[in-house]
């Protein structure tokens, strides 16, 4: 970075930082939900190191790639090396959405919502959320880069879409820390994984009109006004959480690694 993010003839530190960042957030992320799965040790065991063996491709790939001037994704006019690295990235990235389904379809069972039924409501918003950014993935591929008619960038797509998973169970998370009634946090909980579902197809339909995010228009504040919703059910919630209740269950949940 120190030399200027380009990389000739091709290279971008500042993507392979980005993506590597992004990565790195999405997998601790996950990391934190799968507990709640209810997936057998077996199967948790199988996602795990999948999982860790394709990521560490990938930041192999994004990274390395970037480095020697080379867009990992595309290749163009770069060596037979390179070719291959590219063309196992593709289906490192096609496997990485495959094993994620497994992981996610457990969440939507009965046995993982008897666990924790906010939290899972949550995460059940987010899978479906991911599965957006996954397709915008897709999106990029064939349309061999991230930007989509005269102004579309995709990628705004693709990262909104992953930080649900950050958001909504966070908020499902501090629904369980209130003393509101059950009815009224599933409905807060509900509301902002719709609001925020319906603000990635907000950004979708811009994107795919080819204008950028940020362009006024009733996708644009339709996205914004979605967002909005989702904060403020947060906002409500963080008001109600109750701070005895909290250290309580927090104490419980420490005291049951002793």
């Amino acid at each position: 970075m120190i030399y200027g993010a380009v990389v000739l003839p091709k290279g971008d530190v500042l993507k392979a930082f980005s993506f590597d960042a992004a990565l790195g957030t999405f997998l601790l992320s996950t990391a934190a939900i799968m507990p709640f799965a209810a997936l057998s040790n077996t199967s948790r065991a199988v996602f795990r190191w999948s999982y860790i063996l394709l990521a560490l491709y990938a930041y192999f790939a994004e990274t390395v790639q970037n480095f020697r001037g080379v867009d990992p994704r595309f290749v163009k006019g770069g060596t037979d090396f390179d070719v291959w690295v590219g063309s196992i990235f593709t289906f490192v990235a096609l496997l990485l959405v495959l094993f994620y389904l497994f992981a996610a379809i457990p969440f939507f069972g009965k046995k993982a919502y008897r666990l924790r039924p906010e939290l899972i409501v949550g995460i059940r918003y987010a899978m479906i959320a991911v599965l957006f950014s996954f397709a915008a993935g897709v999106w990029i591929s064939f349309n061999a880069g991230r930007y989509f008619g005269l102004h579309g960038n995709i990628i705004w797509l693709h990262g909104l879409g992953f930080h649900a998973i950050q958001v909504i169970p966070f908020l499902a998370w501090m629904s369980e820390y209130t003393r509101l009634h059950p009815s009224i946090r599933k409905g807060l909980i509900h509301l902002s994984g719709i609001a925020f579902l319906f603000g990635l197809i907000a950004i979708g339909w811009q994107t795919y009109l080819g204008l950028p995010v940020l362009e006024w228009s009733v996708a644009s504040i339709l996205a914004l006004l979605c967002f909005l919703i989702t904060f403020a059910a947060g906002l409500l919630l963080l008001t109600q959480i109750n701070a005895v209740l909290w250290v309580k269950k927090l104490a419980l949940y420490w005291a049951s690694f002793l």
